[in-house]
Parts: C-alpha cells; structure tokens; sequence
C-alpha cells in the first residue's frame, strides 16, 4: 500500500496538519509532529484529533495578520487598511483602495479554507472503518461536524471569489492541477445539502461540562442551533427569504426571549466585548483564543499559533497615558483599521458607540498617528495592558479575546431582513429589529430594508461583516465607489495567481487585465 503524508495544496502547495484546538474547553489534542494518513484515523482518539485539525481552521476569522476580520473591514466604507504606511500589507492596503489582483490577494484566502475543505474530507472517508468501540454515536456526530465545517468553508469561499472547484473528496496530488470550476449554483446546492443533512445528528444544545475527561469539554463545537444559524444566512446570501427566515426564527425564538437552543441577548452591549466572557448566551458559534499558546514569530498565522491577532492589529501606534491619566490602559498597536469618518458620524450619539469605537481626542493619552489615520480605533478589539500573555512566545501575538463568527443580534436582523425582503411577517420583523435596539435603549424605527442595513453597520461595526451586506444587497457602487470599487468585477476577489498556474481554473471577470 502506497503511504501518503497528510499535506493539501490546491496547486501543489505542501500544508500539513498542525496542532489543533478549539474552544476554551474544547479540548487541545496536539498529534506528535507530522502523521501518516495511511496508519491513523484508527481509533476514535485519532478521529477527534483529526476533527479538531477540521476545527482549527475556524480561526482564520482572527488569527494571523491576514485574518478575515481585518482584511474585509478594510474593504468596507467603515475602515480603511491603515497600518504603517501604504506598503504594510500588500493584500489588505491593495484591497482597501481598489488595486487588488491576482498577484497581491494573499493566498491564504484560497488556500486555508481548501485545507480544511482537505482535512474533512480525509476524516469524512476514514471514519467507517475507525474503531469507536461501543460508541457509534461519536462515530455520528464526528462525521455531522466535519460535513457541516465543510461546507461553512466553501460558504466563505464561494462569497470571497464564486467560482471556485467544488471537491468533496480525497484527491491525490496530480489531480489537483486539473479540478474545474464549479458552477456557484451548484457549490451552494452542496453546501446546503450537507448542513441539512448534518442537523439531526448534531446535539441540540452543548452539555453541561462534567469533569475533564475527553468529551466533556464541549465548548465551540457545532450544535442544531449554530448550523441552523449558518444555514439561515446561506439562504440568506442567495435571497431566498423564505428558507432564510424559517432557519433562522428556529435560532431566534421570541425577540428578546431565550430561544429553544439556549440563546439570548447579553443585557450589557459592552459585555459582548469582554475577554473573559467567553462563549456567552449571544454566541451561537465563535473563535476561540488564548494567551497560553506561546506563539512566537516562527508560527504566527500557521494555524499551530491560537492568539488573537486582530488585538494586535487595530489599537493605535505608541499608545500612552501621563501619570495621573484616568485614561484606559490600552496595549499600544499597529494601527490597521481606523475608523472612516463616515462610520464615526454614523455611530455619533449611539449608545454603542462607546464600545465600538475609541476617538483619541476624548481621552487623556497620546499616539503615534500612522497611515489614513483619522483618530478612531476599532475599541471593541482594543486589549488592555493588563491582558497581555501570561505564558511565553511573544506578547504581541498571544492575546485571547475570542471572537463571534455568528452571534444572536446578528441573526435576529438577518431574520429581520428576510422577512421584510420575502414578503413575511412585519410585525415579527418589527420585533427583532426592536429588540436589537431596545437592549442599548434606541427606541422602535420602522423595520424597512434600508433601516436593517443600517441597524446592522451599527450593531456589528468593525466585526468584518460590512464588505458583505455592502456587495450582496448590490449597494457596492454607491458606498464604495470613491474608494475605486468597480461593478462587476469587485463583487468578489481575484483568484490567487499561484492557484492558476498550471491549473484549469480560470480567472475572476475583470481581474485579467
């Protein structure tokens, strides 16, 4: 039998399995270097390894200096790259001001999401033949999340760049050079496919944590209710409001009410941004992260690093109080995102501006002003001093607040929105949209399409979601123009140039000239 190493490349790009984790008590299993695929996937303890490899991935959202969280705010009308200079990150200043193309869009926005596209494959094809003893239920839920993670990637991938291949299963690596692109239709039918067919095996909610034994720590795992949550907004991204809105008032439940998964509004916005309040009753999926990884710059965004980057990146240059300042003691950062004017006069006078955004002129410190800055800073990112590693590797890069990938406020605008789009109940709609506002004590505006796409600048500001409402409700000219955004062609990024070569895959309409 030939013995194949676990690597994935779409184009011959050697990535290998690193060390896996996933939520605070989700456990961390760390397999001893490099594996062969042939003689693992034995035993149940292997498939988890493997699961939580699938897992891993996850923290693309904010992990790495091209994490998605950055980069997208940077294309959005509410930030702008920043950073050092207009040279500091190629990807994201050339993604911010319009310039991007196959040679600068950073790789890894392709290549991550594929990764783990390959690490569930390989585990989705192993599982029958692996001994879980008396356990088939693990065998059944193992094979629910990995689907389910699957097709969450190619979710982001066919709304980052369309027309991508669609590979459901292990290819050897000469195959690779010849896989088409799919039709978006159909990448979307299979990503809906496998979340439905993935929820009934899947636990309603998350147990009780019970000991430390190896199933006990359960936070982070998918649930019914987070891949419901992903399904809703799947439909969502293609209009089809009817099946968005039915996923999603399962999530909601009664505005502003417990949901039958658990779920509920924070009380407190500026709770939602707190580093201890990990995997709170609003979280429905979220990113884990931690000060206790000792990343260092030899691994920072491999995937084997588990800090929170975005941290690092969006507080200003040179951060500093006098003595005596009642000022916050933020860690001084790089400066990446600040805040456009448009953003900071939209959110004026908002009880959810204090948390979101930090304008320097209103605190007794100083900064280093860096590039297309504008004095605000995205605050709901901001560490304190007091929040830096505890453990070893370098500070900069072990921080641990976690971030949300769905949180509940967003889904009840998301249900809002469709129902308002798909003709359903406004009343309901009325609801969510009131709920939203009420917890930060903004009285009732009617719930139009305009008025939920503004809700949602404001309630998700700097969270990396922007981009997306701006291009999928066609809104991409008028809000973006100015920073060189083209119709028809900026709708979705270029394909990496190091993906086409030698391969079938064609480039992104307007990106080949």
């Amino acid at each position: 039998m030939k013995t194949k190493m676990i690597r994935w490349s779409f184009a011959a790009t050697a990535v290998f399995f690193l060390s896996v984790s996933c939520g605070e008590d989700f456990v961390t299993t760390k397999p001893d270097g490099l594996f062969f695929e042939d003689n693992y996937y034995k035993n149940e303890t292997q498939a988890f390894s493997g699961l939580l490899a699938v897992y891993d991935v996850l923290r693309k959202n904010s992990n790495g200096f091209e994490n998605m969280i950055t980069m997208f705010n940077a294309g959005s009308d509410d930030f702008y790259a920043g950073g050092g200079g207009a040279t500091d990150g190629t990807g994201i200043q050339s993604f911010s001001n319009y310039t991007i193309d196959e040679a600068t869009i950073p790789g890894s926005y392709w290549n991550d999401y594929y990764a783990g596209i390959a690490r569930a494959n390989i585990l989705i094809e192993k599982l029958p033949a692996a001994d879980f003893g008396n356990n088939e239920a693990a065998r059944t839920r193992f094979l629910a999340e990995a689907r389910a993670l699957r097709a969450y990637y190619y979710f982001q991938l066919v709304t980052m760049f369309k027309n991508i291949p669609l590979i459901t299963t292990r290819l050897e690596a000469s195959e690779l050079f010849n896989v088409p692109q799919a039709d978006p239709a159909e990448v979307y039918a299979f990503i809906e496919a496998e979340m439905l067919e993935s929820l009934e095996d899947l636990p309603v909610m998350l147990p009780v944590r019970v000991g430390d034994d190896l199933y006990s720590r359960e936070a982070g795992r998918l649930t019914q209710g987070a891949v419901k949550a992903l399904l809703g907004k799947v439909y969502l991204y293609q209009q089809k409001w009817s099946q968005a809105a039915a996923q999603l008032a399962d999530v909601n439940g009664t505005p502003g009410g417990t949901s039958m998964y658990g779920y509920k509004l924070v009380d407190n916005f500026a709770d939602l941004w707190s580093v201890s309040n990990k995997f709170n009753t609003e979280s429905i999926l979220e990113v884990y992260h931690t000060n206790q990884s000792n990343s260092s710059w030899g691994n920072w965004g491999s995937g084997s690093d588990e800090g929170n980057s975005v941290n690092q990146m969006v507080g200003p240059r040179g951060y500093s109080r006098p003595s005596g300042s009642t000022a916050p003691d933020f860690w001084p950062g790089w400066a990446f995102n600040p805040a456009t004017p448009g953003l900071a006069a939209a959110m004026a006078g908002d009880p959810r501006a204090a948390s979101t955004l930090l304008d320097m002129s209103t605190v007794d410190a100083t900064y280093a002003p860096a590039y297309m800055d504008t004095g605000f800073f995205l605050r709901k990112f901001m560490p304190l001093n007091g929040e830096r590693t505890t453990g070893g590797g370098t500070a900069e890069l072990n921080f641990q607040q976690d971030t949300y990938l769905v949180r509940l406020a967003d889904t009840y605008l998301m249900e809002a929105e469709a129902i308002v789009n798909g003709g359903g109940d406004l009343t309901r709609a009325q609801q969510l949209l009131d709920a939203v506002r009420d917890r930060v004590g903004l009285g009732s505006i009617p719930a139009t399409e305009q008025n939920i796409f503004n809700e949602r600048r404001l309630e998700l500001a700097g969270e990396g979601f922007r981009w997306f409402d701006i291009v999928r409700t066609g809104r991409g000219t008028a809000l973006l123009g100015s920073r060189g955004f083209q119709a028809n062609k900026n709708e979705v990024l270029p394909i990496p140039l190091r993906e086409r070569q030698n391969t079938v895959i064609d480039q992104n309409e307007g990106y080949n000239n």
